[in-house]
């Protein structure tokens, strides 16, 4: 099986980034892997002049996200490594949604009908790893996790209807511990490791 990993953090010193590490190298015991880190890379979130104007009328002018957009054709996996903050997803993973997950990659849009058809159907794996500053139940009950919502109600359907997802999140990254940041570490290898 041919897994992407998205990660975004600007600090390569950072859990975060362990975690994204960790993924990736777990991964490869058993799987290709592209490893894809969004920050290292340079990538600009901020969609261009061509491609929104081109986001309705196609077709999309994809040329700055080209190797993304190819990356994410061939693979059969996606896991997305990123922190929440302010219980949403950084600018950059927001802006790789943008610009990466458009129309005649993610899904083709049926503007008479509308809505839109999922395109990723090579996708048959669909994780998240994640950490937020606040404990679970603000996150989840006070907040309603939004975050989530976004990318199990909008991202995920994108890639069909058969697609095996999951979703680990670290809650109260503010007051954790190394024991929990280990636990939770392990956590994520046993998971990966079980793809």
């Amino acid at each position: 099986m041919l897994i992407q990993v998205v990660h975004s953090h600007p600090l390569q010193d950072s859990y975060n980034h362990a975690l994204f590490r960790t993924i990736v190298d777990t991964l490869a015991r058993r799987h290709q892997v592209i490893a894809t880190d969004l920050d290292r890379e340079g990538f600009s979130p901020v969609m261009t002049e061509a491609e929104r104007r081109s986001y309705y009328q196609g077709p999309y002018a994809e040329e700055g996200v080209a190797r993304l957009v190819a990356d994410l054709r061939r693979a059969d996996g996606i896991i997305f490594c990123f922190p929440h903050w302010w219980f949403s997803m950084p600018a950059t993973i927001k802006g790789y949604f943008d610009r990466v997950w458009a129309p005649g990659t993610a899904f083709v849009h049926d503007l008479a009908g509308a809505r839109i058809k999922p395109f990723l159907t090579n996708i048959r794996l669909f994780g998240v790893v994640t950490s937020y500053g606040s404990p679970w139940w603000l996150t989840r009950i006070v907040m309603q996790d939004p975050g989530r919502k976004v990318l199990f109600r909008a991202l995920k359907p994108m890639c069909g209807p058969a697609v095996r997802s999951f979703y680990l999140a670290h809650y109260d990254m503010d007051r954790s511990t190394p024991m929990s940041r280990q636990a939770f570490l392990e956590r994520v290898r046993a998971r990966v490791a079980g793809l």
